[in-house]
């Protein structure tokens, strides 16, 4: 029986072997195949995809996209948002020592990712927005789609509720709301030890003038 079921599993791997080398086979057959024409018209897709790739981003450059920026009142919020499709707002206060620590994890991602907008807000200067928004504890990060919240980052209880988190970890809790453009696994967090302590706080869709977030945290600074 044994012997048999080494025949059958043997079997199984010379078909599949077979079937790699067959579909590898092809695809040279077919670079084999191609002319000047045809390797010229790849390559002129191939430079219009760059060309087009980098007109997005200057786009997004001229928009205060690449570089973490404060804004100064609750008007210069809503033609932020309104101007850009991924938006991330850190709600601060300069008294809070965790707003510091994810104002350089934001400054490190906000170059990284220039098709998000990162902008900071402080709640003091914006008591209308933060009252609308029902943001209770500070530092709170925002997550916008297309003028709307998608989601929010409750002080640290997303990041594994240490101050000690790597950038990877908010990267990661970013790409998870698709606020990114995360190429990582989303299916767990970048270390496997923060993972047992990370919980979410997703809420539903809203527009930015409806009713707001209301934390389950207690008021003051996380």
């Amino acid at each position: 029986m044994a012997n048999q079921s080494l025949d059958i599993i043997t079997k199984v791997l010379e078909q599949s072997a077979k079937l790699v080398e067959e579909k590898v086979d092809a695809q040279l057959s077919k670079l084999n195949e191609m002319d000047e024409d045809d390797l010229e018209r790849l390559k002129e897709k191939r430079l219009e995809a760059l060309k087009k790739a980098q007109k997005q981003k200057q786009e997004w450059l001229s928009k205060g996209h690449g570089e973490y920026r404060e804004i100064s009142s609750e008007k210069d919020f809503f033609g932020e948002v309104k101007d850009s499709k991924n938006v991330v707002c850190h709600f601060y206060k300069n008294s809070t020592f965790r707003c510091k620590i994810l104002d350089k994890h934001l400054a490190i991602l906000a170059k990284k990712h220039v098709e998000t907008k990162f902008i900071k807000l402080n709640v003091e200067k914006a008591p209308f927005l933060t009252e609308r928004l029902r943001i209770k504890v500070i530092p709170t990060l925002a997550l916008l789609l297309d003028g709307k919240t998608k989601d929010y980052v409750v002080g640290f209880s997303d990041l594994g509720n240490t101050d000690e988190f790597p950038t990877e970890m908010l990267e990661w809790r970013l790409g998870c709301a698709d606020v990114i453009n995360y190429s990582g696994n989303l299916m767990e967090p970048p270390t496997v030890s923060q993972r047992t302590s990370t919980k979410f706080t997703k809420v539903e869709k809203k527009t930015i003038r409806g009713r707001g977030y209301d934390s389950d945290s207690d008021s003051g600074d996380d």
